[in-house]
């Protein structure tokens, strides 16, 4: 698509050249100026142009041609084109006929020949009306197009992904966009094989898999180099900073990350007590800027999941899942939780369904007039439900609980209760969920007995777990699979037999020599974003003394 498009219309020739001329001396440089000698000549050019995607700002018609008058064909344009403002040029004796126009075809303007000098006559007239149109005026999207059912579960995954790496795109549902449709239509896409991604250069990918996607979008899904100084496992806060920390100190490093920088953090709406913001911030901006943060110093990343971790001598390998290997001298695992499931009927049918764990912001304009429900009293919790109440007619968050004070940050309280779409349900629980292919109501447990409610939206944060049953049996852990490291590996006061070193282990080093942990994965560790950040900083420190042994 080009500049806006403004249509001159004459079927006399030195008359549509004197008016195209002096349009294209003002106006030239953000318009495209387009002439067509009679009213269908100018249709068939609106009709191609709406079949390109072509935006229409103004169409300038004189009234008395052969065929179709300037009023007919100005009437026939707006059912093509009717946010295009559309003026009239006249003859003296043709304005009673133009002000008529004005009242029944709703047309903006008329202009008298001769209309010199332009800039008194013509320019003042036609500013004003591209000025109001330009208002009013939204670029089309030219980027990345997502055609898929909102009830789908892998058409979920694939928005997720984009949003999460921050890749604009625009969702298109066949149910409900005609759009979606056309673009079925033209690429000979199947309704069975959605989700359909059209990118701006007209190619398609059809159902692809993450790491598919990963490369299509351009994000790396394999190494540069053989071998690091340190590979980091996990982008959420604890990682990201040990990226910027190790490559700004000079560490060759390689950061892993199966779905998108930020982790958990990454897809909260709003951060209001991170240090050094006072008007808080969103996960995905905090993890946007340390991410660009972290490439400026060096730091490499790589779409990939880990799904082990071996010793050779001195090196530490990190076994990807397509099979590679990446060497290094240090790895440190910053995978960081996922929210418990919430183990009641229905509720894992209908996951990715209408039940989502986490924020899931990328549904949250989906919710638009609907009710949903948020089950958690925790600040990611809170952080959901302001969210979700810009969009949603009642947020109820559920809470078994007798109250939010002993688990969410008081801001957040006082936010809550000033917002009038979200309800607090304390003591009570989701005990099943109910739905023919998506959530359609929740049974609910509450002081005054159950209930059913409608419902299109459950949203889960229930406490956190670790992803940890992919490492080897020597990473210690606690019975809560949260990674053991420095002193905690101590029983009665003595190390593993595991542990084969002289000295002691570092503070943040695991049961594995080399192997590090920092953040939410290790055990005792503070759940706050902040934390997390200063031990992937802190970690850094104690990785170059376990370096400066080589």
């Amino acid at each position: 698509m080009g500049k806006p498009v403004i249509l001159a219309v004459d079927d006399d020739a030195s008359v549509l050249e004197a008016v195209v001329q002096d349009l294209r001396r003002k106006y030239g440089a953000e318009y495209r100026i387009l002439r067509a000698a009679s009213g269908q000549a100018a249709l068939d050019t609106c009709a191609q142009l709406k079949q390109r995607g072509d935006s229409v700002a103004l169409i300038l018609s004189d009234q008395r041609m052969p065929g179709m008058s300037g009023v007919e064909l100005l009437e026939r344009v707006q059912q093509v084109y009717p946010e295009a403002k559309r003026a009239l040029l006249t003859a003296y004796a043709d304005t009673e006929a133009a002000i008529r126009a004005i009242n029944t075809a709703k047309i903006n303007y008329y202009l008298t020949k001769p209309w010199d000098p332009p800039e008194e006559h013509l320019y003042p007239v036609l500013d004003d009306l591209l000025e109001a149109w330009a208002q009013g005026y939204r670029p089309p999207f030219e980027g990345l197009r997502v055609i898929g059912l909102r009830w789908s579960v892998r058409d979920f995954e694939v928005r997720d992904f984009l949003s999460r790496n921050q890749v604009p795109y625009v969702w298109l549902d066949p149910e409900r966009d005609s759009e979606a449709v056309e673009l079925m239509r033209r690429y000979s896409l199947e309704d069975k094989k959605l989700p359909a991604l059209v990118f701006a250069d007209g190619k398609t990918l059809v159902q692809p898999t993450q790491l598919e996607l990963a490369e299509r979008i351009g994000l790396r899904t394999h190494a540069e180099k053989d071998f690091y100084d340190l590979v980091v496992i996990g982008a959420g806060p604890a990682g990201l900073a040990a990226a910027v920390y190790g490559a700004s100190e000079g560490l060759r490093t390689l950061v892993v990350e199966p779905e998108a920088p930020g982790g958990q953090a990454g897809s909260s709406s709003r951060i209001e007590n991170y240090l050094g913001f006072p008007s808080g911030l969103s996960g995905a901006d905090l993890a946007r800027r340390a991410f660009a943060q972290a490439s400026r110093f060096g730091a490499e990343f790589l779409t990939q999941r880990v799904c082990g971790i071996k010793v050779d001598h001195q090196y530490r390998l990190a076994c990807m899942g397509d099979g590679r290997e990446v060497s290094s001298h240090v790895c440190l695992i910053a995978t960081g939780v996922h929210y418990r499931r919430l183990d009641v009927p229905g509720v894992e049918r209908l996951t990715g369904l209408g039940v989502y764990y986490g924020a899931a912001l990328v549904e949250a304009r989906s919710c638009r007039d609907e009710e949903v429900f948020i089950v958690g009293g925790a600040n990611s919790a809170g952080q959901a439900a302001m969210h979700f109440s810009k969009y949603a007619r009642q947020v109820t968050m559920l809470v078994r609980g007798e109250s939010l004070e002993s688990s969410m940050s008081k801001y957040l309280i006082n936010q809550i209760a000033d917002t009038s779409n979200i309800r607090v349900e304390t003591h009570s629980e989701v005990i099943e969920a109910f739905g023919d292919g998506r959530l359609e109501s929740l049974r609910i447990r509450g002081p005054e007995g159950e209930r059913t409610e409608p419902a299109t939206g459950l949203f889960i944060f229930i406490g956190a777990a670790p992803a940890t049953n992919w490492l080897p049996e020597q990473v210690m852990r606690d019975p809560n699979g949260f990674i053991l490291s420095g002193p905690d590996l101590q029983v009665e006061g003595k190390y593993p037999s595991v542990w084969k070193e002289k000295r002691p282990p570092y503070l943040l080093e695991s049961s594995i020599p080399g192997v590090f942990v920092a953040g939410d994965v290790r055990h005792g560790s503070v759940k706050r974003a902040a934390s997390a950040v200063g031990e992937g900083s802190i970690a850094v420190q104690f990785i170059h003394q376990y370096l400066s042994h080589f």
